[in-house]
């Protein structure tokens, strides 16, 4: 069952169990997907579904830290109880170290010297963990390894 196929039928359960909240962020999730499909006319794979999850996590928590620094916290714990919602369809994460160890083989393969190959060393990054751990951390693991830090 692709990971498309999982969402739908996580949807239909949580109509069942009558649960407004889950429900109200799975149906946001697949109409993302949905745009998607729509505006470039393709179908999606689960690795682009894992994309947009990973988008729509990060503007959630973009808007946690908005919402709490407003004083909102009522609007900050909906949006954090959408992140957990979405966080379900994404693959297990690295940790720091895994992601360190990945950057340095990457560096290593590419033959990176310096800070001038960070985009270099940024696209082969994202296209090999991509969906797998949270890019901010990978660009300071990448700024780490090319400084000599």
């Amino acid at each position: 069952m692709s990971l498309k196929e999982q969402i739908t039928e996580d949807m239909k359960t949580a109509m069942r169990a009558k649960d407004s909240e889950r429900l109200g962020t799975i149906r946001l999730l697949l109409a993302a997907l949905k745009q998607k499909e729509v505006d470039e006319r393709i179908e999606l794979d689960d690795a682009m579904v894992v994309a947009i999850v990973d988008k729509l996590v990060k503007q959630r928590k973009d808007s946690v830290t908005a919402f709490t620094q407003g004083g909102r916290i009522d609007l900050a714990d909906k949006e954090a109880a959408e992140i957990k919602v979405l966080e379900v369809y994404l693959p297990q994460r690295l940790g720091a170290d895994e992601i360190a160890a990945e950057v340095k083989a990457i560096v290593a393969e590419l033959g990176a010297a310096g800070p001038g190959d960070m985009g270099k060393v940024m696209g082969a990054v994202k296209t090999r963990l991509a969906g797998k751990a949270d890019m901010g951390l990978v660009s300071a693991a990448v700024k780490a390894a090319l400084t000599g830090a």
